[in-house]
């Protein structure tokens, strides 16, 4: 019989949060070794429950969720979203211009599928959110990485960004706050991005998932109140602030100038509608969830477990040898950087892999994130402290000795 190999479409896709490396933790814990994970950002596993009346809306609602919703989502979410971006002051949105999808993963699927053809390209930050990288190409697009300069906090170079652009660029993706570093970026920085927007005729496509994510005090700007007369499409979803990754409900927003974007915005009309419907028993908890107390906001603060972990492996990764770390404001990342040349490391990925096998203790490589230098890594401090320290005890002990 003939044999069928994946699609070519696959080749320059990765997507190595959940990769070679993590692959192999698997096997291990098949085989009866406990793997302590730091890679991924997922809530309940390390004790971040949803809000009780969250889960008490969805039960109240889910006889009602049988049936397909509108393509689009139901009314009383959409209409919750509107009035968020009300709050965050997000110009020219209506409840026909939001789109629900399972989880922002989907949403970020559909937009580049309904934006791109062959060859067009997608400015997106390096480092980055891989699935951005990886939607950008199985839309037949190209993605560009421009520079986040770890010197300015994690900032987007915006000199970096204007060198990148050619006539083949259609958009350019800010992610902030930033996965994978927990950069928070200021009005200046989002303004620059703007004009640089406004100047190259591209659309802005705004990843804020984490925006009810920012400790000390910090108050994160939404880019699309900024660019009132510039097409801008908003990202974000519950998965994260209110702990229900598995719920899968997130959403886009169209926004701004819509002039320039008709032909875009038939498009996703038309894939939202070929998928029929988000998950709606998730979609009924949205209105809930955006209005009234927010839960999240003391973990968020001094002697709440996201702001005391945030501390804690801050101080406890720049205590090491050999590394440092930039102090994250936002979300539950850090992004250290290894000293290179002390531990003789040109593969970041075999890093990862060689601290697996012998501490069985599971990161994220640098490169999963499109970051080029070997000399990254990422550590989610969802765990709590006691394997936070854990954590460090194992990096501290492999780092005594280890040479690639």
């Amino acid at each position: 019989m003939r044999e069928f190999k994946k699609s070519s479409k696959l080749d320059n896709v990765c997507y190595d949060i959940r990769g070679p490396v993590m692959d192999e933790a698997n096997r291990m814990e098949a085989n009866g070794i406990q793997v302590l994970k730091m890679n991924i950002g997922n809530p309940a596993p390390n004790g971040f429950f949803a809000p009780d009346e969250i889960v008490e809306d969805m039960i109240a609602n889910i006889r009602e969720s049988e049936g397909y919703s509108n393509s689009k989502g139901i009314f009383s979410a959409r209409k919750a979203i509107m009035q968020y971006c009300q709050l965050k002051n997000i110009p020219n949105v209506s409840v026909d211009d939001i789109y629900t999808g399972n989880g922002v993963s989907e949403m970020i699927s559909l937009s580049m599928q309904a934006l791109l053809d062959n060859g067009d390209e997608v400015l997106v930050p390096a480092p980055d959110y891989p699935l951005w990288t990886a939607c950008i190409t199985l839309s037949g697009g190209k993605a560009v990485h421009y520079l986040c300069d770890e010197k300015s906090n994690w900032y987007p170079d915006i000199d970096d960004i204007k060198k990148k652009i050619t006539p083949k660029t259609k958009g350019i993706v800010v992610i902030n706050p930033n996965n994978p570093t927990g950069s928070l970026y200021p009005k200046e920085i989002l303004e620059d991005i703007v004009q640089v927007a406004r100047e190259n005729e591209l659309i802005i496509f705004a990843d804020e998932i984490y925006d009810r994510l920012v400790m000390d005090g910090k108050k994160h700007i939404a880019i699309a109140s900024l660019a009132p007369d510039v097409p801008t499409v908003n990202f974000n979803g519950l998965s994260k602030s209110h702990r229900v990754a598995g719920f899968r409900i997130g959403w886009m927003v169209i926004a701004g100038n819509k002039k320039p974007i008709k032909g875009f915005i038939e498009g996703v009309n038309m894939l939202s509608s070929m998928r029929l419907c988000s998950n709606v028993p998730a979609q009924s908890i949205v209105q809930t969830a955006l209005g009234g107390y927010q839960s999240v906001d003391r973990l968020l603060e001094p002697g709440g477990r996201i702001f005391d972990q945030r501390e804690y492996i801050y101080n406890a990764l720049n205590s090491i040898d050999g590394i440092s770390a930039v102090k994250p404001d936002a979300a539950f990342y850090i992004f250290p950087k290894i000293d290179t040349e002390k531990f003789s490391i040109k593969n970041d990925e075999q890093f990862a892999y060689d601290f697996l096998k012998q501490k069985n203790t599971l990161i994220t490589h640098g490169g999963g994130f499109h970051w080029e230098k070997p000399d990254h890594f990422r550590v989610v401090f969802l765990p709590e402290i006691e394997k936070l320290k854990k954590f460090v005890e194992n990096l501290t002990d492999f780092l005594e000795n280890y040479h690639q």
